[in-house]
């Protein structure tokens, strides 16, 4: 049967890709799964595989060519046979020649090549070591950015041959990471020892797999996966599961006597003044964080305006049809967040400076509202965007948050999940913060600051009540907005939320 093998649909902010790299050409057998063409666009490279087992029967969009989002990259034909041609068959057989000897070709582990606006990237841990059998796309290295952290896998089955950037070290944009085997295997006794708990850890990813962070955490504890109990969604193993681990580590202590013995150098190091100290390096992307806070305060007139609000009228909503919310949604929870957002979002269409962004000498107007969420992960604070939020329900805005917060835990979000943004919110109140400062998120000339919901006593009309209140803080930039319109915009966000209805009716 023929198929149209197409490019991948791209997000809005991408316009069109171009053909990178052709991998299978026609008349060449695929199999289902396998990786037959890139396709590179301003952000990211986009893998497209086989839609079956079949053969690439004809390329309609060559290398170097533009492509658009869904456009069709060439015709396949699921089921089919390679042709033998002359030519393959002279290549066929010194091939199977080659692997009646158990002899194995050398190929290339690269780093994914990096979007522009990304420099390098930080070798962060090897998953397999020198020797050690691998699988067809089994994770054996984690490249850690200034934004995400990404994933290199096994290009076949096979063994890797050598390591040439360890970790820790610096690498750039589809740089050589190691040399692989292809077709070979563990050979040596202790390669085969060093693949029996790689065996048991995938073993027991079965039923429960480990995200980057927690593959991280395990491999600082010294532990396997199959040491440690997932307490996750479908099993996963968290950072939590590891650390509890490693506290319950103790009570296996005289088994575990003989390789403390034999591992003096784990010992912590100590300080000038002969106590205890740990140094750790810290992490890209904290780095990253750090700098581009500092240069927000360095170049931004930032100026912070307070207000607070009775969360009341939107607890009791919340209170009364959370159930009814979860059923028709299929298990989205109603949460806080989404009424901020769309409240936000209103409150920004009646600002449009608030919406805006500067960018040289140039005030960028946008005609679209995207949002972002700061999010608290393992590796730091992450803000991932909610696209054109004025189109949104609050189901769609609480299902797109709970899946940013599950890819941040597990190190799954991605370049495009964060690129861009016009306005952000961020929700101290989480970890109990009864006020803060935010900081703006340049090129962003502005940021909502949510707090902790705290009962106090109110004069509501000559009468002491106790309500729900929280304080509510936006960071802005005076550049930009002037005072009058910080607070202005501020009060609009304070009346929807006190009357929710003005929300649905738009007023």
């Amino acid at each position: 049967m023929s198929i149209e093998i197409k490019a991948p649909v791209f997000p809005e902010s991408v316009a069109d890709g171009t053909v990178a790299t052709w991998y299978k050409k026609p008349g060449e057998a695929c199999a289902r799964d396998e990786h037959i063409v890139d396709i590179e666009t301003d952000k990211v490279v986009l893998e497209v595989v086989a839609p079956a087992d079949g053969v690439l029967k004809e390329v309609h969009k060559n290398e170097g060519d533009t492509v658009l989002s869904a456009e069709v990259l060439a015709t396949f034909e699921s089921g089919a046979a390679a042709s033998a041609a002359p030519a393959e068959k002279k290549e066929a057989a010194p091939a199977a020649a080659s692997s009646s000897n158990n002899a194995s070709e050398s190929v290339d582990v690269k780093a994914p090549t990096f979007p522009e606006s990304v420099a390098e990237g930080t070798v962060a841990t090897w998953h397999k070591k020198v020797g050690e059998a691998c699988s067809r796309d089994e994770l054996i290295v984690d490249i850690e950015t200034d934004k995400v952290v990404l994933e290199v896998v096994a290009p076949a089955d096979g063994v890797i041959g050598e390591i040439l950037k360890a970790e820790g070290e610096t690498v750039q944009s589809a740089e050589v990471l190691a040399k692989f085997q292809v077709g070979a295997s563990a050979s040596s006794s202790s390669a085969q020892e060093a693949a029996a708990p790689a065996a048991a850890e995938a073993e027991s990813d079965e039923d429960g797999v480990a995200g980057p962070a927690a593959r991280k955490a395990l491999a600082e504890a010294g532990l396997t996966a199959s040491q440690v109990k997932g307490t996750g969604k479908g099993g996963r193993i968290t950072k939590e599961d590891v650390d509890a681990a490693v506290k319950a580590k103790p009570a296996s202590a005289p088994a575990a006597a003989p390789a403390a013995k034999a591992a003096p150098a784990a010992m912590p190091a100590l300080g000038a003044d002969g106590r205890i100290e740990k140094r750790v390096p810290m992490t890209r992307l904290r780095a990253t964080i750090a700098k581009r806070l500092v240069e927000a305060q360095q170049t931004a007139a930032m100026l912070t305006t307070y207000n607070e609000v009775d969360m009341g009228p939107v607890m009791e909503i919340r209170k009364k049809y959370k159930d009814l919310f979860m059923k028709t949604h299929n298990g989205t929870k109603l949460g806080f967040m989404s009424f901020f957002v769309k409240a936000a979002t209103e409150a920004l269409k009646r600002f449009p400076a608030v919406n805006a962004s500067i960018d040289g000498n140039d005030m960028v107007y946008h005609g679209y509202q995207d949002i972002g969420v700061a999010v608290s992960t393992d590796r730091g604070l992450m803000v991932p965007v909610l696209r054109n939020t004025e189109a949104m329900g609050l189901a769609d805005i609480e299902s797109s948050i709970m899946d940013f917060a599950v890819r941040g835990r597990d190190g799954k979000l991605g370049m495009d999940d964060m690129q861009g943004g016009t306005f952000t919110i961020t929700n101290g109140g989480t970890f109990g913060s009864l006020m803060s400062t935010p900081i703006i998120n340049p090129p962003q000339t502005a940021i909502l600051g949510m707090h902790k919901i705290q009962e106090r006593p109110m004069a509501v009309n000559g009468q002491v009540v106790i309500k729900p209140m929280m304080y509510l803080a936006l960071s802005y930039d005076h550049r930009m907005i002037d005072g009058k319109e910080a607070v202005q915009f501020l009060v609009t966000i304070k009346e929807l939320l006190e009357d929710p209805a003005r929300l649905l009716l738009e007023i």
